[in-house]
């Protein structure tokens, strides 16, 4: 592993940082039981009770920590928003002693820590894999919930489109690109991921300090939250619970890890109160991908405005 000040994972992760503490919020660790402890990037506590923004809770996806995922999110929704960005339970600096690994105990724990935080009412936007967390965390506390925002995230995934994604992938095993182990892994992953498909022109020694300061930590408890997220059985008998919440659902027209598909049927397993946006031209990460456009989308829906 390349010394850090060599790494250019390292130096980047460094400006993430420093966009979020530009935007107003500071690197926080919370104790939200005997067993658990998620960090997470907050407002100051001062401007909490200075500011009566709306509150905004950002849950990221599978993979590097939510400086990675949600750093143009802080940047666009701080001035109309007080953003809550916690790492899940097992990235960053997130820890349990517990043994519970499914995406409702992810939800329990958030919930959990807005209540330790004080924060009785907010709107929740999750991505890919914090999209299952947000789902359970409206259907946990609707009269905390406000508005859920869910963008490429398979909440419907039934064991036919895992089998589908692995077909796609190529690969035998969901952690073998979901959890990069080689710059051949994270190139199967980024083919997946993103609709731009720059990945083939990038150097294994680039991709390779990725693997190693994003990936390497925490492997066997990820790969337990893998096992543990929740599945249906076969399309014809998913069983997904409406929300009572207005709910958006916002999907890349080109996403290879939940295909479009999915975003169509899962709109209609949520009932007449979600939405569906769909961003042309983009894959898996539209808020990355796309930022502008999604941005926009998720500020008309919460605000009111569409």
């Amino acid at each position: 592993m390349a010394p850090s000040f060599l790494s250019f994972a390292s130096l980047y992760g460094v400006y993430l940082r420093r966009c979020f503490a530009s935007s107003g919020l500071t690197s926080q660790s919370t104790d939200i039981d005997d067993e658990t402890t998620i960090h997470l990037w907050a407002p100051k506590p001062d401007q909490t009770t200075q500011e009566r923004k709306p509150v905004l809770v950002l849950l990221h996806g599978f993979g590097p920590s939510a400086i990675w995922q949600w750093r143009r999110q802080v940047q666009f929704f701080t001035p109309y928003f007080q953003v809550y960005v916690p790492d899940l339970i097992f990235f960053g600096n997130s820890m349990t002693k517990s043994k519970e690994r499914s995406e409702v105990f992810q939800a329990v724990s958030v919930g959990k820590l807005m209540e330790k935080l004080q924060v009785k009412k907010y709107h929740v936007m999750g991505t890919s894999y914090g999209g299952f967390v947000a789902y359970h965390m409206a259907k946990m506390w609707p009269d905390k919930v406000e508005k859920v925002v869910i963008a490429s995230s398979g909440v419907n995934m039934s064991k036919a489109d895992n089998m589908a994604l692995l077909k796609r992938s190529n690969l035998e095993n969901i952690e073998d690109f979901m959890l990069p182990e080689t710059a051949t892994q994270l190139r199967t992953l980024t083919r997946l991921a993103v609709s731009k498909r720059m990945i083939a022109m990038i150097p294994d020694f680039f991709l390779n300090d990725f693997v190693n300061q994003l990936y390497s930590e925490n492997r066997k408890e990820k790969l337990e939250l893998l096992k543990g997220v929740t599945l249906v059985q076969g399309d014809d008998t998913v069983k997904l619970a409406p929300l009572q919440q207005d709910v958006l659902l916002v999907w890349g027209d080109q996403d290879q890890i939940f295909p479009l598909k999915m975003a169509y049927e899962l709109k209609e397993l949520l009932g007449k109160q979600a939405r569906l946006e769909v961003i042309p031209n983009t894959s898996h990460v539209p808020q990355i991908e796309n930022s502008a456009q999604f941005n926009n989308i998720v500020k008309g829906f919460l605000c009111g405005s569409f």
